[in-house]
């Protein structure tokens, strides 16, 4: 259940679990375990890496069921103070993934005055990834070693020997921490920030996954939780294998919905047809060439059926990407029509995923939730997604949890209960997250308010163009004014390439790369 930020932050797209642990009362250490990680002081210095932000480190038990045992990991932490120096509160930020590296979010919020003008924003490298203590998968990427719409026997084997060998590279590398990289260890970092922070509660706006992540800080510290925004939402109610498998559903329906048929409005600038279905032709016909015979960008990066059908899921994300895509579709489309062997750079940016980023995903993914494939249902599921939903359907990202050695752990479900109102922000066509998922999510979370952008596709809206959502937002968190359980945004129009002026207009933003 991991859009582009002028200063290159590429974070990503988005647990059963332990026994209850003793909890320590803010303020000071738990009389049956002593943890001196509470009598820390965050001592902040302007960030060397990023401009405008101070960082700091604090310290947490490497494995919070054993505390006193002397184990302990680093967790590197921004701010984005106000100007003034005086905050009515404090909101913590998480990007998704899950593993995505937050410090640099804040900075997403610098042009949002009514924020940072009344609240102190935190960002946050989670456990496992960034600047803090890292896990690792030794740099193998399972994903991308082969084409998973070739279920020949022999391809098949391969797709699933290499999933197994990622769970086996992650674990192996990982070691010891990895088996404690999961939600309910990150949610316990988080409440040791909060105490460190000197708060009684704190906010939180989190993308993706960091909507899983703030319904379950939510779930374990609900006296802690001031005013909660979930934007792009994971069924936070669910599994990560439901959230997951979703993916095939959501970019299928961004793509024929909002991406293709806006490729053929512009014909005259991509030719690449005059309907969105021609576009589609297009598209299908090109990849079936790149899957036997690839191309080579100048740096000698092939570009194969795999790589065209990740480019286009990435671009997916965000309708600002919209128009680098349908470019890069044209240039390789006219490269392969001709019989060529190499393509030019147009200039889309490629996120080469950070294996801490990698590690810190299947960790979380793998660990939090119970998974319930083996090779053969895998294989079964696989080609039923593939037919339905081409683009991204036969991919299972977490296919290496069926091969996990998971710890025994049992995650407390998130109902609400006893936890304030906090609000969900969800487009109608949103790839990564569908909207039925946020609704289940809803639906089963007590007093979740669900604010939908109809006509929208981005993957993350607040404080990515949108003047209603950051409007509704921002009162949300800076005056406590908590809107209806169901209300609406419109969405942002889709832009005009053809405007002199449309690449200025883009807003900056992340991208959640796979």
């Amino acid at each position: 259940m991991r859009r582009r930020l002028s200063t290159a932050l590429a974070a990503v797209l988005l647990a059963a679990g332990l026994p209850a642990l003793a909890q320590a009362a803010p303020g000071r250490q738990s009389d049956r375990q002593p943890n001196p990680h509470f009598d820390q002081v965050l001592s902040w210095a302007p960030c060397t890496d990023l401009d405008g932000l101070e960082c700091a480190t604090y310290t947490a038990p490497m494995d919070w069921r054993t505390p006193a045992d002397g184990r302990a990991i680093t967790i590197a932490i921004s701010r984005l103070r106000p100007a003034s120096g005086q905050a009515k509160g404090v909101v913590l930020t998480n990007p998704g993934g899950p593993g995505g590296p937050g410090r640099a979010l804040p900075l997403a919020f610098a042009h949002r005055a009514k924020l940072v003008d009344n609240m102190e924003v935190i960002g946050i490298d989670v456990r496992g990834t960034g600047a803090s203590d890292n896990l690792t998968c030794g740099g193998f990427n399972f994903l991308s070693l082969t084409d998973p719409r070739d279920r020949s026997r022999a391809n098949t084997r391969l797709i699933y020997d290499s999933a197994e060998l990622q769970a086996t590279a992650c674990q192996a590398r990982s070691g010891e921490f990895g088996k404690v990289v999961n939600t309910e260890q990150t949610v316990r970092d988080l409440d040791l920030l909060r105490h460190l922070l000197g708060r009684e509660k704190v906010s939180w706006i989190g993308y993706s996954g960091g909507t899983w992540m703030g319904a379950y800080y939510a779930t374990y510290f609900p006296d802690r939780v001031d005013k909660f925004v979930l934007d792009s939402n994971t069924d936070f109610t669910s599994t990560f294998q439901d959230v997951f498998d979703n993916f095939g559903y959501g970019f299928e329906r961004r793509f024929r919905v909002d991406f293709l048929p806006w490729v053929a409005r512009y014909d005259e600038l991509y030719h690449l047809g005059t309907t969105a279905e021609q576009v589609r032709q297009v598209y299908e016909t090109t990849r079936a060439k790149l899957a036997t015979d690839p191309l080579l960008l100048p740096d000698g990066t092939p570009i194969d059926a795999v790589a065209l059908d990740l480019t286009l899921v990435q671009v997916q994300y965000s309708k600002t990407a919209f128009p680098d895509g349908a470019q890069f579709l044209a240039a390789v489309a006219q490269a392969t029509a001709a019989g060529a062997r190499t393509v030019a750079d147009v200039g889309l940016a490629r996120y080469p995923l950070v294996d801490s980023i990698l590690g810190t995903r299947y960790a979380i993914t793998c660990n939090d939730t119970k998974f319930r494939h083996n090779r053969t249902t895998l294989a079964l599921e696989a080609e039923r997604l593939g037919r339905q939903y081409p683009l991204m359907g036969y991919y299972q990202l977490l296919a290496p949890c069926a091969f996990w050695d998971r710890p025994a752990l049992e995650l407390k479900r998130p109902t609400g209960r006893g936890v304030p109102p906090v609000l969900m922000v969800q487009s109608v066509r949103d790839p990564a997250t569908p909207l039925e998922g946020a609704q289940r999510a809803q639906r089963r979370f007590e007093g979740a308010r669900l604010l939908t952008v109809t006509d929208e596709g981005d993957h993350g809206i607040y404080a990515f163009g949108n003047a209603c959502v950051d409007d509704v937002v921002e009162a949300f968190i800076v005056d406590g004014a908590v809107p209806p359980a169901q209300s609406t945004c419109p969405g942002v129009p889709l832009p005009d390439p053809t405007a002199p002026t449309a690449a200025a207009q883009r807003p900056t933003s992340f991208v959640w790369p796979l």
